[in-house]
């Protein structure tokens, strides 16, 4: 078992293998759909002009996000009235979604984990590579059970996206998680992938 606390160094991450259980201890962000398109548009390719505080956001975002870990997570959320925020559930959103995405924010911001379910692509992949960094599979159906990590919610942006797509700056202690895709190439995903198919391709040869 792997105890790593956020920020995380390049040797700590070069050293992740697929397969290695992982507890992480610091601050992470979420970020589901609407956070990553608001990144890659507003800041990465610029399509769209930075509107009220996005600059500021940003900046922000950049210290906080160097060095550690995305969590695509639609949490329930209790205290909105009195800004006194604590997560109820904080189970993984299917990642796949973020596929167009991932690598281009994990370079910008210097990411070094994403987290989430069901794995991602080659594109994220090939990121991991580069950026470096690893994907995190977390308990799908544990949504209460990992709440009870998060220790403090520290901050919130773009709220105006809603609950669950807001980013929340959040404190975690031992939050449990799997390697599945690591900076070396490797994806636990693929190889499911291909053996899926081969099953597959068997049965429908009979």
């Amino acid at each position: 078992m792997h105890q790593i606390q956020t920020p995380i160094g390049d040797e700590v991450i070069r050293s992740l293998k697929v397969g290695d259980s992982v507890t992480l201890s610091g601050t992470m962000v979420t970020g589901r759909d609407a956070a990553h398109k608001w990144m890659i548009e507003t800041f990465i390719k610029q399509t769209r002009p930075a509107q009220g505080d996005d600059l500021q956001v940003h900046e922000e975002l950049k210290k906080l996000l160097n060095g550690s870990v995305i969590y695509h997570c639609g949490p329930v959320v209790t205290g909105k009235s009195l800004q006194e925020y604590r997560f109820i559930a904080a189970g993984p959103t299917t990642s796949i979604r973020e596929e167009p995405y991932q690598a281009d924010v994990m370079k910008h911001f210097n990411i070094k984990g994403v987290i989430g379910k069901g794995g991602m692509g080659a594109k994220t992949l090939k990121g991991c590579e580069e950026t470096p960094g690893v994907y995190f599979h977390a308990i799908g159906g544990a949504a209460s059970f990992l709440a009870q990590t998060v220790t403090k919610v520290t901050g919130v942006f773009k709220l105006e996206f809603g609950m669950p797509e807001a980013m929340w700056v959040i404190e975690v202690k031992d939050f449990p998680v799997v390697v599945t895709m690591d900076s070396h190439g490797g994806s636990q995903h693929a190889v499911v992938d291909e053996a899926s198919k081969k099953v597959l391709n068997d049965l429908l040869s009979r």
